[in-house]
């Protein structure tokens, strides 16, 4: 009995040395909590409870040449409540008169808002949505309202601020002008001047303090920013609105006429590279166009026929051939080992000068001219193809440019073939925006320019940074060269393939371009129709590229009778339509009487300030800010937002000119 006595107290002092043990490392946990990882569990805890937010800067308005808004920033705000801060007394006192407010304020019923606010109070709702989208001045009059002008800790108010990107020439340049979106692991889509000036537009992001409430939301802690966020800088870009707004409703109309699947215009100033227009329109299932993709930076594809200025100019420069070099284009049919390259016309142009082949365009000369002069040594036609620029892309900012294909002899892709195809634009591939970058040197007399898209970047009237000419190359040829393709271009209009957009009023060169879209049976080819060239010849201003894929062939596809009118009708419209100053050297800008002269001109060119945006919809101080900013005089009749409008969409305004917006 006594031995069974001693075994239980053995156990029981073991289990009371394990409890004191036990009570021991607890202790040591307590202080070690306390005194050591206190701070760190306190701010766990805390970082459970209160959390702080970004707030998105209001990114810089995008702007054309001209000072038109190609984008700009309004602030939209979120109105909630939170039912549960506010006293028991002012819920009693003031919640008639709040939902007589929001009854006048959005149209619904008063009844409506009491049953809704009061099921949030007593569901303990802390986060109650009563409006989305309010613009500012709306936003303005709701914090006036009863019981919302305590603020936040008495009223309850909850307003969450955020910005929407408007574009007031609407789908115009929609891709040009593109966006800027980041995830939420910070990663950056970059489309278009949005995306590739990002870094001036975006600005500074502000910081706010939130409480975490019931359902995992999260309530801001007072009304003001711990960090106010910081504007982005305005950038101004090379885009003429009025010259995008002609190329856009050409090009457009080419499309639906020849029902063809995509197409793109580029209009750049000649001496500068400022990029003035590029529209880019795609077909959907519907059959209607819209900015799809930017075609013009971004789609490398076979030139075709706009590619035998490059040859020419290689060739003339090679000293291999002259402008009356003889080639004879046999029956228009001439056999490359296994392939024959072929001429439009049936029958061939018989034996012609390598001038009359520029300006009929013939395949079988051009092909016969490079293989007779370079069939020995086919490195020297890439090698200087490739010096003239043609190998590699422009460095654009805009993301997203195509890569150029130039053959090379050793490739895995040379073949006999290669070299008197490529002659004729097969083989190779290029952009629009790299063959007209081209087109522009010979213009510039072999000055190739860099195509630029943006002028300055600024703080409401300061210049921040000013973006000027860049040279890619000064001289891809000698003058006497760029004479040379000068005056074969200009004949290609005068007397050549598109003799059908000869004007009266000025000059214009350029080339023709038609080439196989694909491979396959006559019945199933498909075709993409070019021109590029300048004007007006003697003196360019402009140089400009059409390219137009997979028009209806029924309708036509050559693209002289495709491409080559868009041309015309943009060039006609700009030289007709916008004052041009040609007369201004850039050497003696700094003297007081051209930039008096200048100045003239400037408040001359503003009376084509801009397009007419669609408002309708839009909250009247919005609207007030984006007009006034366009020059525009604004009578308001009611208030809320724009019912209709005096001027229509789409028309062009002049400065000073009076708009009537009836509100609702």
């Amino acid at each position: 009995m006594a031995i069974k006595e001693r075994n239980i107290l053995k156990r029981l002092y073991f289990i009371a040395a394990c409890m004191f043990v036990f009570a021991i490392a607890v202790l040591i946990k307590l202080v070690n909590i306390q005194f050591v990882e206190g701070d760190m569990y306190r701010k766990k805890a805390q970082e459970r409870v209160f959390k702080t937010f970004d707030i998105p800067a209001n990114r810089g308005n995008l702007y054309d040449s001209k000072g038109n808004l190609l984008a700009t920033s309004v602030p939209k705000y979120d109105v909630r409540f939170d039912a549960l801060t506010v006293s028991e007394k002012d819920f009693r006192k003031y919640i008639k008169p709040l939902c007589e407010a929001l009854s006048k304020e959005f149209g619904k019923p008063v009844s409506y808002y009491d049953k809704l606010i009061r099921k949030a109070r007593s569901t303990k709702n802390r986060y109650l949505l009563l409006r989305r989208n309010l613009g500012y001045s709306q936003y303005m009059r709701v914090k006036k309202f009863p019981l919302f002008e305590f603020g936040a800790n008495r009223g309850g108010l909850i307003i969450e601020q955020r910005t929407v990107r408007e574009h007031p020439i609407g789908k115009i340049a929609e891709r040009t002008v593109g966006y800027e979106k980041r995830d939420e692991q910070g990663y950056y889509t970059r489309v278009g001047l949005e995306g590739a000036y990002g870094p001036f537009l975006r600005g500074k992001e502000g910081k706010r303090k939130k409480q975490k409430i019931a359902k995992n939301q999260w309530k801001p802690i007072g009304d003001d920013n711990e960090v106010e966020p910081q504007d982005g800088f305005d950038v101004v870009s090379t885009i003429d609105v009025n010259i995008q707004d002609i190329s856009h409703h050409v090009l457009l109309g080419q499309l639906e006429k020849f029902e063809a699947e995509h197409g793109t215009v580029v209009v750049m100033e000649t001496r500068t590279g400022e990029i003035k227009a590029i529209s880019n329109l795609g077909r959907t299932e519907a059959g209607k166009y819209y900015e799809k993709l930017n075609y013009a930076v971004g789609e490398s594809h076979e030139p075709g026929s706009t590619f035998k200025l490059m040859t020419m100019v290689a060739a003339l420069e090679d000293r291999v051939i002259d402008s009356s070099y003889v080639v004879d284009t046999e029956n228009g049919r001439v056999k490359f080992y296994d392939r024959i390259a072929k001429d439009s016309k049936w029958g061939g142009y018989g034996k012609i000068s390598a001038a009359k082949a520029f300006e009929l365009s013939s395949n079988t000369a051009f092909a016969k001219m490079i293989h007779e002069n370079y069939k020995d040594n086919p490195r020297k036609f890439v090698d200087r193809l490739i010096n003239m620029g043609l190998g590699e892309t422009l460095g654009l900012a805009i993301k997203g440019e195509g890569k150029p294909k130039i053959p090379y002899p050793g490739d895995k892709d040379w073949y006999g073939t290669t070299l008197p195809w490529m002659a004729h634009g097969y083989g190779v591939a290029i952009t629009p925006l790299q063959t007209l970058a081209f087109y522009n040197a010979i213009a510039n007399d072999g000055e190739m320019v860099k195509p630029r898209f943006i002028k300055e970047v600024k703080t409401w009237n300061k210049t921040r940074e000013r973006f000027d000419k860049e040279v890619l190359n000064p001289t891809i040829c000698s003058k006497a060269t760029a004479k040379i393709a000068q005056e074969m271009m200009k004949n290609v209009v005068k007397r050549g393939t598109a003799n059908n957009i000869l004007t009266d009023n000025f000059d214009i060169a350029g080339k023709t371009g038609t080439c196989w879209g694909n491979y396959g049976n006559d019945k199933e080819r498909e075709y993409i129709s070019s021109f590029a060239g300048y004007f007006p010849a003697d003196n360019p201003i402009y140089s400009c590229i059409v390219v137009i894929h997979k028009p209806n062939k029924k309708k036509g596809y050559y693209g002289h009778e495709v491409a080559a009118p868009i041309f015309k009708a943009i060039a006609t419209k700009i030289y007709n339509d916008i004052p041009v100053i040609d007369e201004v050297s850039y050497a003696t800008m700094e003297s007081n009487s051209v930039v008096n002269s200048y100045e003239k001109y400037y408040e001359n060119a503003r009376k084509y300030k801009t397009i007419m945006p669609n408002v309708k919809g839009m909250p009247a101080m919005d609207v007030l800010s984006l007009l006034e900013n366009m020059g525009l005089k604004v009578e308001l009749k009611g208030s809320g937002t724009v019912k209709k409008q005096s001027i229509e969409p789409g028309t062009k305004v002049k400065i000073n000119q009076k708009i009537r917006l009836e509100l609702s």
